[in-house]
């Protein structure tokens, strides 16, 4: 009876170590992360037309989902391609773009950070 319980007591001590060690670091091919991509006219991706406080101007392309930082760029016109894009203000507005509609600024809006869900 002994024997046993030493048996259970170190498999259940196992498991939990094995689930903790688990939520600890996830699956590892579930998560993706918002990247910048080549734009592609054969592709739906989200497409933001930007420019810097400096006055550089920069259209990007981005894909996956996840939420990254937008540096503060002033977005002037924003497509969401496939997916919800949703610009993070400065001011602390959040600006959502549905899929396959494009967000056209008379005023530039300061983004600090960009998501695609």
């Amino acid at each position: 009876m002994v024997m046993n319980t030493k048996k259970t007591a170190r498999g259940a001590a196992a498991a939990i170590i094995a689930a903790a060690t688990f939520t600890m670091v996830g699956p590892a091919a579930t998560g993706f992360a918002i990247n910048k991509v080549e734009c592609n006219p054969d592709e739906n991706f989200s497409q933001i037309w930007s420019h810097s406080s400096g006055g550089e101007d920069s259209t990007d392309c981005y894909a996956n989902g996840g939420k990254m930082d937008f540096g503060g760029w002033w977005v002037d016109k924003a497509y969401a391609g496939n997916n919800t894009l949703y610009l993070y203000d400065h001011n602390g507005d959040v600006l959502k773009v549905d899929p396959g509609k494009t967000l056209v600024r008379n005023t530039p809006a300061k983004i600090d950070a960009i998501e695609i869900k």
